[in-house]
């Protein structure tokens, strides 16, 4: 679809006023001519929109948005195109993205020799010594879906130390020069709440589960505070390009978020950012004396909310589940932080005003974040609390109703359905796996369901979790008919779930997460109207613009 006058603007004149009235102060910015699917159910569709200081001033008709133009007012005719609210994902990893854009990219290998093709080709361009590390290794997509072993690695590069994740942060590759560094031995015991994966003679494979990763982990060298102010605002360039403007930042530590303050006092922040902190005593103690901050630097920032880890991720068998996995009946996951700790953070969250958002993925897992949550509300009983769960997906029946008898939130990732639904039925075995990613059965119950990628895990583009949310298929458009798509969203419940729902769930309903007089006016302007193309036609949507406070802040060329 073609756009010319997209960004061509007008100077007009302003309308006369009678009555010896002043007139009210015109608008900065007003968009005409466009399908604006608004979020808000009070006006579902619109043509125009008036925005003025940053927030919208009307919704509505050409006519009544015009009413507002003054001889400074610019008008962008929308050419016919569709726009849509600021598109918010509530779970990513901000810094780890701006990183991994600097690191090797290792997502869509098929097969470990391209993994060791990738990392030895990086390897030729540094000095030896230098770490290397990357991200999005993913055994489940090759031939052979066994978890990898060191050894090919360790010969294509012996004199770099190695440590590259997998695609769900949970696992780690390390080759022999960084096992060396960090002194892995046989004798070498496994760290609470992680594993190192072992050969038939105890000697570590180079694959470590969780907890494990940071017995190598802590010999990387540390990125400066040059290197995290550089690669956050690389992270937000990248998420600014596929139309977000809010993003619901998971387990940041206190010198990241002076980095963020830093970066928004100064208007550098091109982002609405919620954080949820990390969750050591150190850092709660910080920010409990400091008390909930909501809306610093003109909206840019929230730092109100906890991130635990209970469990760690299916593909690497770390998710806690209540009954051994059906192809590795030898183990049932990993408990990552025990029960008591979460309700201890829980309780203290709820007595200094914080929310709570605790990673679960196996039912096990889930189980025990709902009994914590459930025993921390009757220690301290609150009724808009907003506790949430991240990820929640494989829950058993029993506990689905449990999400709205506690009023907790399931904060989910449409894209990781279609990145483990190739495989996550060998680990669950057929009945589980109809608790799982159950989008439907959630939203049945009255819940909402905030959306996200927890990038850079997933693509960061939210139409690939669009697609996903309403479709159940991949971007290939597979499996026909979708993958068990009686659990499938509406499109209005997955724009929602990408505008008002994560608003909702970062308590930020009153200024954000649709285009209503008097809400920020962030807003995408798009090549193609996703709530009407054909299904197959959505994971190709392009950004054409994402304006910020009625600026934009990315624009295709």
């Amino acid at each position: 679809m073609r756009h010319r006058h997209l960004f061509s603007a007008l100077c007009v004149c302003g309308a006369s006023v009678g009555g010896g009235q002043a007139a009210p102060a015109p608008a900065d910015l007003i968009v005409t001519n466009a399908r604006i699917h608004t979020v808000d159910d009070s006006r579902p569709f619109a043509e125009a929109m008036a925005i003025r200081g940053g927030r919208v001033l009307f919704v509505g008709s050409s006519r009544g948005a015009l009413a507002a133009r003054g001889p400074q007012t610019r008008v962008l005719d929308g050419g016919g195109a569709a726009i849509i609210p600021g598109i918010a994902d509530a779970h990513v990893h901000l810094l780890s993205l701006g990183l991994a854009l600097r690191t090797v990219d290792l997502v869509g290998t098929k097969s470990l020799d391209e993994v060791v093709a990738r990392i030895a080709a990086k390897a030729r361009d540094l000095p030896a010594g230098t770490w290397i590390t990357g991200n999005g290794w993913d055994q489940n997509d090759w031939a052979d879906t066994r978890m990898p072993s060191h050894e090919t690695l360790s010969r294509a590069v012996p004199n770099h130390p190695v440590l590259v994740s997998r695609v769900d942060g949970h696992a780690a590759l390390a080759n022999m020069a960084a096992l060396r560094l960090a002194g892995i031995t046989t004798q070498t015991p496994d760290p609470q709440g992680g594993r190192i994966e072992r050969g038939t003679g105890r000697e570590a494979t180079g694959v470590l589960v969780d907890n494990a990763t940071g017995l190598v982990g802590r010999k990387i060298p540390g990125t400066t505070r040059d290197d995290v102010r550089d690669a956050t605002l690389a992270a937000m360039r990248e998420a600014n390009r596929y139309g977000l403007t809010s993003v619901h930042d998971a387990g940041v530590g206190a010198p990241v978020i002076d980095v963020y303050e830093e970066l928004a006092r100064a208007g550098q922040f091109s982002l609405r950012t919620y954080v949820m902190i990390q969750s050591d005593d150190s850092t709660l103690a910080r920010y409990f004396r400091r008390g909930p901050q909501v809306a610093l630097y003109d909206g840019h920032l929230w730092i109100r909310a906890i991130k635990i880890v209970a469990d760690g991720a299916l593909g690497s068998r770390g998710a806690a589940l209540l009954d051994p996995y059906s192809d590795a009946p030898s183990t049932s996951g990993i408990v990552v932080v025990p029960q008591a700790r979460i309700l201890d953070v829980a309780v203290r969250a709820l007595r200094n005003g914080f929310q709570l958002n605790v990673h679960a993925i196996g039912d096990r897992g889930n189980r025990i974040v709902l009994d914590a949550f459930e025993a921390a509300l009757k220690q301290v009983p609150t009724s808009d609390h907003r506790f949430r769960v991240e990820h929640a997906q494989i829950l058993h029946h029993d506990d689905i109703p449990r999400f709205a008898e506690l009023d907790v939130i399931p904060s989910m990732q449409a894209t990781h359905q279609t990145s483990d639904m190739y495989w996550a039925p060998n680990r669950l075995g057929y009945a589980r796996t109809l608790g799982a990613y159950a989008w439907r059965s959630l939203l049945s119950t009255g819940v909402i369901i905030p959306n996200g990628t927890d990038f850079p895990v997933e693509a960061v583009n939210p139409f690939f979790t669009f697609h996903a949310s309403v479709a159940r298929q991949d971007s290939d458009n597979w499996p026909a008919g979708g993958w068990f798509p009686q659990e499938r969203m509406t499109r209005d419940e997955a724009l929602k779930s990408m505008t008002l729902w994560p608003a909702v769930a970062g308590f930020q309903e009153r200024d954000m997460g649709s285009l209503a007089a008097g809400k920020f006016a962030d807003f995408v302007i798009l090549d193609r109207d996703i709530m009407t193309v054909a299904p197959e036609l959505l994971a190709g949507t392009q950004v054409v613009a994402t304006y910020l406070a009625g600026r934009p802040v990315y624009e295709r060329k």
